[in-house]
């Protein structure tokens, strides 16, 4: 008989894979919550690369109390050595009696195997709880493993008008600190942040990541930061890579690197080079509460855009915060 309290410990697990973003990238963010025969439970998340995977941390702390015991994992357990060695051995060997899975892996490294393993010692394991929610929130991670392309997020700030910087260049600051802030933590959930040399001879950014601290207590990781064009030598991006050619050649490539989310930080241009490429997956716009009030403003986009009507980009709004005076808007694109 199912559990009736299942959804409320898979939503548990999320929380716990939610407290992993900054730690587990590349990997995916997994959270797990074991419950043991007499009721207690025991939560935790997937450590920083090489560390400790959440089912891993979650068989630790439970000990020899993990025997007959039920495990609810956010993603399929893995089944393969990589820097650590397969879950599904520790969850075997720990005498766990149920897994509940929220969604399989796609990795081919995976993809069904850690259960079949898991079925195959005479563990029972359901799928499929809370599902829709662990694939938003795996959404990058997924959409990498599943095409081999990074998931490509353009930020932009923009003025109520759509201007991104006055007629004489100076764009700081269009919004304000509590956006600047999630600017940071975005970045930080990032493999990689690309920006345009124009932006780079223009603003001089470091791109790097600034005032966030990962729940370990230690800096998050910084993203690779990647040049289009020619960086001046004395640019503070530096060090950084430099790439000229066609986009889609360079995002495959970012995704057999490894990048799983790939940041666009500007400029206009090169945001118009992406959206006409179809390769941006998310558009994440902070839009401050001001307005530049004419034409001669850096618009979001620069170049060709839509002939007619009939040829917008049409999504949804997936999220709209308020951080401070500013505005978070997410759209993702209908495909």
């Amino acid at each position: 008989m199912t559990p009736s309290n299942d959804d409320e410990l898979m939503t548990r697990a999320i929380a716990r894979a939610e407290h992993s973003r900054l730690l587990a990238p590349p990997n995916p963010w997994v959270g797990a919550v074991l419950v043991t025969t007499d009721g207690v439970s025991f939560e935790g998340g997937t450590q920083r690369p090489g560390d400790r995977h959440a089912e891993r941390v979650v068989l630790d702390r439970a000990g020899s109390r993990a025997v007959g015991s039920r495990l609810y994992v956010t993603l399929e357990p893995c089944a393969h050595t990589g820097r650590t060695g397969p879950c599904v051995d520790s969850i075997i060997a720990a005498g766990v009696a149920e897994v509940v899975v929220g969604v399989t892996d796609p990795d081919e490294r995976v993809a069904g195997e850690g259960i079949n393993r898991l079925r195959a010692a005479g563990i029972e394991v359901r799928s499929g709880v809370q599902a829709e929610s662990i694939e938003h929130q795996l959404r990058p991670y997924l959409h990498h493993r599943r095409i081999g392309r990074p998931w490509v997020v353009n930020k932009v700030a923009s003025t109520i008008d759509g201007r991104t910087a006055a007629a004489d260049g100076s764009s700081q600051w269009i919004t304000g600190e509590a956006a600047r802030r999630d600017v940071h933590s975005l970045r930080a959930q990032s493999d990689a942040i690309l920006a345009g040399a124009g932006t780079i001879r223009a603003d001089n950014p470091r791109l790097t990541v600034r005032g966030v601290v990962a729940p370990d207590g230690l800096p998050p990781r910084e993203p690779r930061r990647i040049v289009l064009g020619a960086a001046p030598s004395d640019a503070l991006v530096h060090p950084c890579d430099q790439y000229r050619g066609p986009l889609p050649e360079l995002v495959q490539q970012l995704g057999d690197d490894g990048v799983v989310q790939l940041l666009i930080e500007g400029g206009a241009t090169v945001a118009n080079r992406f959206h006409a490429d179809g390769l941006i997956d998310q558009y994440v716009v902070y839009l401050g509460a001001a307005i530049m009030g004419g034409d001669d403003g850096a618009p979001v986009f620069r170049g060709p855009g839509a002939g007619d009507m009939s040829q917008l980009m049409r999504g949804n709004f997936e999220a709209i915060n308020r951080l401070g005076d500013t505005l978070r808007i997410d759209v993702v694109p209908d495909r």
